[in-house]
């Protein structure tokens, strides 16, 4: 695993080259660390990309055509090594291209772009996915960074909060044991804009969401003004996660999701699936600031 290291006059960040997984975010005014620190206690990742799957598949599988492949909870992008197309002090772009590996348990031919650009005290990331095959590319992307709380010295997880831009009146979709949405949602936001955090919120796995009429959510604290800011276009799904007692938030915009309790199965039918004819390309975009 390689570190690939981009600064401005605001941030110091790191990313990996294995699933080109943003590992840091260090405010240089602060001194400030943003990211979670893969404590393997918890929970070893820090932002890993969700791809060519969002959640998990029931029993792992899914069909497409006669056959029926075996793929992974969040598929396998995470664990692939990207290369580098292209690099700057305050910018990187890596690259996944499908290849023996992947179509075993993947049978589609793509290229999977990820972008880090430095914009003062945030980061832009963006998602390129090109269908290079002759025939429809069904996916799913999405974002699962997760964020120190605390990450200011003398404050603990419980006095900090999420902020939405917009008012919600969204339930919850629960997870099953295996992971997988159940039947009905239940009800959570009633015309409010934040959630008090607090770590039993997640005993029962994550928070998810559909069609949240917010665009940005927020990492905020009752005892300082630091904060940390998360906006997102077009990804209709979102995941908040933290694993059980830990001191992390993921705040996590889907184009995908699990796949539901009574599904068929067949990959072109699941929820949150993309399609792409071939030559066509789907980008989505979404950014940290940092404060």
């Amino acid at each position: 695993m390689s570190l690939y290291h981009l600064s401005n006059e605001y941030l110091s960040v790191s990313i990996s080259d294995k699933g080109a997984e943003l590992q840091s975010i260090v405010h240089n005014g602060t001194g400030f660390e943003y990211m979670w620190s893969g404590n393997p206690d918890y929970w070893a990742k820090k932002s890993p990309v969700l791809f060519p799957i969002v959640g998990g598949l029931k029993n792992n599988t899914y069909q497409y055509g006669r056959n029926t492949y075996l793929l992974g909870r969040h598929g396998f992008a995470r664990d692939r090594f990207f290369s580098v197309v292209d690099q700057s002090v305050d910018s990187i772009l890596f690259s996944l291209a499908s290849d023996t590996e992947s179509l075993l348990v993947y049978p589609f031919q793509f290229v999977f772009q990820i972008g880090y650009q430095l914009d003062k005290n945030s980061i832009q990331v963006s998602y390129r996915i090109v269908n290079t095959d002759t025939k429809e590319l069904y996916f799913s992307v999405g974002a699962h960074p997760a964020f120190a709380v605390p990450f200011v010295k003398d404050t603990v997880f419980e006095d900090y909060y999420l902020a939405f831009n917009q008012r919600e009146y969204t339930g919850i979709w629960p997870l099953s044991p295996e992971g997988l949405i159940k039947e009905d949602a239940v009800s959570f936001f009633e015309n409010q804009d934040t959630i008090t955090l607090q770590k039993s919120l997640f005993y029962g796995d994550a928070l998810v969401f559909k069609s949240l009429r917010s665009d940005s959510i927020s990492i905020l604290c009752h005892k300082h003004a630091h904060g940390i800011k998360v906006a997102y276009q077009q990804f209709p799904y979102m995941g908040i996660w933290s694993a059980k007692n830990a001191d992390f938030i993921c705040i996590e915009p889907w184009c995908g999701i699990a796949d539901h309790v009574n599904t068929s199965g067949k990959i072109e039918e699941k929820e949150g699936i993309h399609s792409l004819h071939a030559g066509e390309q789907f980008i989505r975009n979404w950014s940290v600031t940092v404060f």
